[in-house]
């Protein structure tokens, strides 16, 4: 009998967890690499916490823009804001998750992390192909005390449509005249110089194989990889590492009131501490869900990212969002996500 009865519990305790496992609700994301880690990590969370899984494919920003408007996707990831008239005819939501920046690596004998300083004009040169040499006087002067090898330079950017590109060419816009006018900010532009390579871990794989190279990947990937980052000159004319403290620094500095469509500028912002490449990284949803009970659950998943998923997007290199931010994006769900009759979906 009472083999029977423990028999019985066991049979019980399975079917309750196959039920569990059932009932869990399931939403499909696809884009940018950047926020690709965190994502991941609220998924794994917020399946045991409130039964939503998440599964997310990294694809790079200008593939979750096309996935979102095929509508293949329950929602589109994109580093890159989406143009406004593209946002309008494709009837979507844009909003931001987290904070991230960019970060420069580099492969130069002898040269540790944060030890080579590079302004903003130079890493331009370098990236326009002025620039050749690590030995070139320039750089020479901008680093005293370093000495830097007489071995090319050999820039790396990314070969697939990418929202990292985008930040990336749009800090070099910023920073250079001649880089505005010549090749501009855009996920996918015509490099004067390097070579391309696929993904943050491509321009990685490339940088570190390659003696001499320099490569740009968000801060979160270079971090957990231990890759050779670089200090650079902010707009308060300082020399600053990548850190948390300095891309806060951006972000609070960012005019996140009068952003139309979320799309806030961080970019070169002002502040002594101020790291200049940081970005948000953003949602693509539909405003007319074809099923509004799937988008009600991804903006329950979101939800309860932005209550619960900030040590999480910490611990993994990510800014949270100022709870102010994420104040306005659940108003900006509530009046634009709606289903039948106009009725919000969440």
């Amino acid at each position: 009998m009472k083999i029977v009865l423990t028999a019985l519990a066991f049979g019980l305790a399975g079917l309750a967890v196959a039920s569990g496992a059932a009932q869990a609700q399931q939403i499909t994301g696809a884009g940018a690499t950047f926020p690709a880690p965190i994502y991941t990590k609220w998924g794994e969370l917020a399946k045991a916490a409130i039964g939503v899984e998440l599964n997310y494919q990294a694809i790079g920003s200008g593939g979750g823009q096309n996935q979102i408007l095929q509508r293949t996707v329950d929602f589109g990831a994109s580093d890159a804001p989406m143009a406004p008239e593209k946002l309008d005819s494709g009837k979507l939501l844009q909003f931001p998750t987290v904070v991230g920046s960019v970060v420069l690596i580099v492969n130069i004998p002898n040269v540790t992390a944060d030890q080579l300083k590079l302004p903003p004009e130079l890493l331009a040169a370098i990236y326009e192909g002025k620039i050749t040499k690590w030995s070139d006087p320039k750089l020479a002067e901008a680093n005293r005390g370093l000495t830097l090898p007489n071995i090319a330079i050999a820039p790396v950017y990314r070969a697939d449509g990418s929202g990292t590109s985008f930040v990336y060419t749009s800090y070099l816009s910023a920073v250079s005249p001649t880089w505005k006018d010549k090749v501009g900010a855009s996920t996918s532009v015509k490099w004067p110089a390097g070579s391309g390579a696929k993904g943050n871990d491509g321009v990685a794989a490339t940088v570190q194989n390659t003696r001499g190279g320099i490569g740009y990947v968000e801060f979160a990937y270079a971090s957990q990889n231990h890759l050779i980052t670089v200090q650079l000159r902010n707009k308060a004319g300082h020399f600053v590492a990548p850190t948390i403290q300095s891309f806060q620094s951006a972000a609070a500095n960012g005019d996140w009131a009068n952003a139309k469509n979320f799309a806030v500028d961080l970019i070169d912002q002002p502040g002594d501490k101020s790291w200049p490449i940081v970005s948000t990284t953003f949602v693509l949803l539909p405003k007319d869900p074809a099923d509004p009970a799937r988008s009600a659950t991804v903006l329950k998943f979101f939800d309860w990212a932005f209550k619960n998923g900030d040590a999480p997007a910490a611990a993994l290199d990510y800014v949270p969002l100022p709870e102010a931010v994420k104040a306005t994006v659940r108003s900006a769900w509530h009046a634009n996500i709606v289903g039948p009759g106009g009725k919000p979906v969440f």
